[in-house]
């Protein structure tokens, strides 16, 4: 080398100096430990947030849970009583009617008893029944004239009647009924040709 490509103990100098302020620099500057340990902690941190909130989240589901068992346990239990004791006003009226039947056939039974009081006892006795069920939207079905229905009407048999239109109820041999509008036992009826 010559002197001239030789560098001068100034030049040396300046960049050792250089040098060394880098290496300060990269002293003060976080390094790469520095910086994943400050975002290894920010993480920690934010997973117990997350862990207390999903501990708070399940203590609210197991309650949501508990809450709609019970809801279901007592529904179960309302409608368990409802079939139990649903007909218990029907009933009632059904206790009285026997009352009132009992009392029929002791006055019937009664010396010196006619024919005509028993009768009157037991007619009442229908219409109190008849009425008592009226109250449980119970109706009666006495389609004598009516035109037959067959939603309504069971034709026990067909009599040719030139009085009558064809297919009226010329007689009823059983009155049927209806529950709330829907059939319960449909009317056994004669029906004209």
């Amino acid at each position: 080398m010559s002197e001239q490509e030789q560098p001068s103990e100034t030049e040396v100098e300046l960049e050792l100096k250089l040098d060394a302020e880098v290496v300060e620099d990269s002293a003060e500057a976080p390094t790469e430990d520095v910086l994943q340990e400050v975002t290894l902690e920010s993480v920690q941190a934010e997973l117990e947030v997350a862990l207390v909130k999903v501990d708070e989240q399940q203590a609210d589901v197991l309650r949501a849970q508990a809450e709609a068992q019970n809801i279901r346990r007592r529904s179960e239990q309302d409608v368990s009583k409802a079939h139990k004791f649903g007909q218990e006003k029907l009933m009632t009226e059904v206790v009285s009617l026997l009352d009132n039947l009992g009392r029929a056939i002791e006055a019937g039974s009664a010396d010196g008893a006619s024919l005509k009081g028993l009768l009157e006892g037991v007619e009442m006795s229908q219409k109190m029944l008849l009425d008592g069920l009226q109250k449980f939207n119970v109706t009666q079905l006495d389609p004598h004239g009516e035109p037959f229905n067959p939603e309504l009407h069971e034709a026990m048999t067909a009599v040719p009647n030139p009085d009558l239109e064809p297919n009226t109820v010329m007689e009823v041999f059983q009155k049927g009924y209806t529950l709330n509008g829907r059939l319960v036992r449909p009317a056994m009826v004669v029906v004209s040709k």
